[in-house]
């Protein structure tokens, strides 16, 4: 096996991490410029225009065609609005029910994607794979704490709603760009989504700006970790598959968690830290292959 077949699935691991990372950067940015004035459908609708943006003038530099076959750009179109739909979800399910709660639902897309994959019979479902997310998931709930007063049985469902449609939007992308260049399509879904969220924006009479500067900051923060994290999460689709570079998604809360203590001073129980401390060995134990005798 050649040095570079090697390193691409370590490769692949550190940009899904990378990508996680950026996500949870993109979270904490959206409550600053949530307290700035804006709202989340506005900042969700812009966080689009970025990766839209940066892969629009990507392939253009290095001369890769934009345009899908038909039937693939029939896919992704479906595929943007489908992201649009399973965003504006998440956003609403914010509102109908306890965040924590809502954020453990949605987090099941690692769980529900595998099982999709297993379903169709493309991918299987390992021991480890599954252990790993039952364990992640544990730690998760630890982390965030969930309590189930005053729940909303449909803040719940929209939140599973959107967890179903990541997980979909995950598995069918995977399947179409496979192994081969992630970024024509994601440019495709990420332009759609931004059209839709835009287009939502509008029709509800939404669009709400920061009206702070350290509004505009997390605005612009948000929109650009966002873009930099969707691109960098399905070009490690691409090298590592659905299944662990959604686990590794399990990033994303672990260092919001982090990211609260050391920007907005928030203190974290016992409770909370042996939590994040099983998701990162459930992410090790995941991510982290035996080495092979050789021949």
């Amino acid at each position: 096996m050649s040095s570079a077949k090697r390193l691409r699935p370590l490769a692949g691991t550190a940009l899904a991490a990378i990508a996680g990372a950026g996500f949870a950067l993109s979270t904490l940015s959206a409550s600053l410029a949530y307290r700035g004035g804006s709202n989340p459908l506005t900042v969700a609708a812009f966080r689009f225009v970025v990766p839209t943006i940066v892969l629009l003038a990507w392939l253009r530099a290095s001369r890769v065609p934009l345009l899908l076959s038909a039937r693939d750009g029939t896919f992704s179109v479906v595929l943007g609005v489908l992201t649009a739909l399973y965003s504006w979800a998440l956003l609403s399910s914010f509102n109908r029910a306890p965040l924590a709660l809502a954020i453990l639902v949605f987090y099941l897309f690692p769980l529900l994607a595998a099982l999709i994959l297993a379903l169709f019979g493309w991918e299987r479902l390992s021991w480890r794979s599954a252990a790993a997310i039952v364990v992640a998931f544990a730690g998760l709930a630890l982390a965030l704490k969930p309590r189930g007063a005053d729940i909303e049985v449909g803040g719940l469902a929209l939140a599973f709603a959107a967890a179903l449609g990541l997980a979909i939007v995950i598995v069918a992308s995977s399947r179409m760009f496979k192994a081969g260049d992630a970024r024509p399509l994601t440019l495709n879904i990420a332009a759609v989504s931004a059209v839709v969220l835009s287009a939502l924006c509008a029709a509800r009479g939404e669009f709400q700006f920061p009206a702070t500067n350290t509004g505009w900051i997390g605005f612009a923060g948000a929109a650009l970790s966002y873009g930099f994290a969707m691109i960098g999460f399905f070009v490690a689709v691409s090298m590592i598959g659905p299944v662990r570079a959604s686990l590794l998604s399990y990033i994303e809360p672990v260092v919001t968690a982090g990211l609260s203590v050391v920007v907005l001073g928030e203190a974290l129980t016992a409770v909370q830290t042996a939590g994040i401390a099983l998701v990162v060995v459930a992410l090790i134990a995941a991510t982290v292959r035996p080495r092979r005798a050789p021949d």
